[in-house]
């Protein structure tokens, strides 16, 4: 309520404004302009998956605790306290993990928001820019934008410069893949000249880049085996238990046919 009394009043300035001087006004859709490049939809998607890919690994987390939690409530009454308290321990610390990959995906400075800034801003950085040359080039005195929280009681489609936006944007996005095509072929060329010393140089160190990227691969495999061998031990323990269970129910069923 109170952001659509400011808007009405700053319309009314607007308005006011206008009867005293003459100012040129226009209005963009952010929404619509957005919507209509590429690389935004792209990097939009991009992170909309990494995102689903973190919740399902959170919920996929939370489940396994929920079941940790089911199988000790069932087996309570056959374990012994030091094992009941390691079982509980076990999912405290299960659960602290889960909050600080929580904080980690989702927290204020976490991946989310650090992946949001790394694919998303440069494009809205971009949007503004054209936004804020057009207005000097047009000599416009105020943009809106009619898709934000300001209500537009009326639009004349001839002040809405969404598309010019738009067009400015791949024109811009056209000359910077031509500029990095005219890069790589002159990388390229940079590399065909140089003599066999310099070409033995790079040649190292693009051997240690991909030597440092195999090390970072084996170190993650390492810690996966160690994570699933600890798994194995875990499930062996537990079917040990089990076979426990198993064997004390059997007891107290033969001792109860010899009664």
């Amino acid at each position: 309520m109170k952001k659509n009394i400011v808007s009405i009043v700053l319309l009314l300035i607007t308005s006011i404004t206008v009867a005293q001087k003459s100012q040129r006004l226009a209005y963009i859709d952010m929404q619509y302009i957005l919507e209509n490049i590429p690389a935004y939809l792209q990097a939009q998607n991009a992170l909309d998956a990494k995102v689903e890919k973190w919740k399902t690994k959170i919920t996929e987390q939370n489940n396994a605790i929920q079941v940790l939690k089911t199988d000790l409530a069932n087996e309570k009454v056959i374990l012994t306290k030091d094992l009941i308290v390691e079982r509980e321990e076990d999912i405290v610390i299960k659960e602290e993990a889960i909050r600080r990959l929580e904080t980690l995906y989702f927290g204020p400075r976490g991946d989310m928001y650090n992946l949001r800034k790394q694919l998303i801003k440069p494009i809205q950085d971009q949007v503004y820019n054209a936004i804020q040359a057009i207005a000097s080039r047009k000599k416009y005195d105020f943009v809106f934008d009619k898709s934000g929280d300001l209500v537009m009681l009326y639009s004349n489609k001839k002040h809405d410069i969404s598309d010019l936006v738009v067009k400015m944007i791949n024109i811009d996005q056209k000359k910077q893949q031509k500029n990095d095509k005219i890069a790589q072929k002159k990388e390229l060329l940079n590399k065909e000249s140089l003599s066999d010393h310099q070409k033995e140089k790079l040649k190292k160190k693009e051997l240690l880049k991909t030597k440092k990227q195999n090390d970072r691969l084996a170190k993650i495999k390492l810690i996966e085996e160690k994570r699933k061998a600890k798994l194995l031990e875990r499930n062996q323990k537990r079917q040990l238990l089990k076979d426990k269970k198993e064997a004390l129910r059997k007891k107290i069923e033969d001792a109860k046919k010899k009664e």
